[in-house]
């Protein structure tokens, strides 16, 4: 099988994107698709797999996310982005609603983040603040900066789901290997928390903004993680923090991006949508294989725009 792959970023998130709204491949299909497509040993590689979909109602488009693990992800705002860009130029517009597995997203073209940086908003919520709904079982039916004692003594958590289900800690400096540590016991789909759950350190710079790195559900640490900077922005509010209504500058090692979050939980996003390559990649008959990459054009100005802007705000 050939398809047809645009190689993508939003905030260093990296991923194949395919416009499969004319492909005829049933879901077991594409999981093993993103498998073999994600993987970082072979030629593609990415935080998981991309797919442009067929809108309805009032929808112009839709996304489907598949992590590298073939899971499909209920949200992925900064792999939104770059279907919204996709969208956009399929369909002409410039903003539009956009269906997701659970929910509708508004997305639009907006100002650049930075000289020739395509940058799209996005409108996600209302937050889901009820664990019980992931389920998390033990901790009530808020979980505001208070403890899990399953994951950690110590780590104070907040929990928002947008849809995707998030766990936030606040803290004065990143602890990367507890973060790996406690992500990796979510990761094993305790009988407590059998869904999984995003696990992200939030640190305040001191001047209003956030650095946040995310240990990501079914494909562990990311260099960014679209939804787990909206759960932040949420739960920066709920905290006491950050006011709600406040444009947050966010950090994340793939790059910069703005937050802000209402009262009500909904949240806009601003961000990259970065094309990287795009060409054809050829898979075995069994999509387990990558048997040849095709690369027919490259964007090494977008690249180049973006580095600028990654270097100007890399923590």
């Amino acid at each position: 099988m050939i398809l047809d792959v645009l190689k993508c970023h939003g905030a260093g998130n990296d991923f194949p994107l395919i416009d499969a709204r004319s492909l005829d491949l049933g879901d077991a299909d594409w999981a093993r698709v993103a498998r073999t497509l994600s993987d970082r040993a072979g030629p593609v590689g990415g935080d998981g797999l991309l797919l442009l979909t067929n809108g309805s109602g009032d929808c112009a488009f839709g996304m489907t996310m598949l992590n590298p693990d073939g899971t499909e992800a209920e949200t992925c705002l900064n792999g939104l982005r770059c279907v919204a860009r996709a969208g956009f130029e399929a369909t002409g517009l410039a903003a539009a609603d956009a269906r997701l597995a659970t929910s509708v997203s508004t997305v639009a073209t907006a100002e650049p983040l930075a000289p020739g940086v395509y940058t799209v908003e996005e409108r996600a919520g209302p937050a889901d603040l009820s664990p019980a709904s992931w389920p998390l079982h033990g901790v009530g039916d808020r979980l505001v900066d208070a403890p899990v004692p399953m994951l950690s003594p110590d780590w104070r958590f907040t929990a928002v789901a947008m849809p995707n289900p998030h766990l936030v800690h606040f803290a004065d400096a990143l602890d990367e290997a507890e973060l790996v540590r406690i992500g990796l016991i979510c990761e094993a789909a305790p009988p407590w928390l059998p869904n999984r759950a995003n696990v992200s350190v939030a640190v305040p710079d001191g001047a209003g903004g956030l650095f946040v790195r995310t240990h990501e559900r079914g494909a562990g640490l990311t260099d960014a993680c679209g939804s787990a900077v909206a759960a932040s922005a949420v739960a920066a509010g709920l905290t006491g923090r950050i006011p709600f209504g406040t444009i947050i500058p966010v950090r994340t090692r793939g790059g910069p991006m703005r937050a802000r979050a209402a009262a009500d939980g909904r949240v806009t996003l601003w961000g990259n949508a970065t094309w990287v390559w795009r060409g054809a990649v050829e898979l075995d008959d069994a999509l387990k294989r990558v048997l040849d990459v095709r690369v027919a054009e490259t964007y090494r100005n977008e690249a180049a725009d973006w580095e600028r802007a990654r270097g100007a705000d890399r923590p």
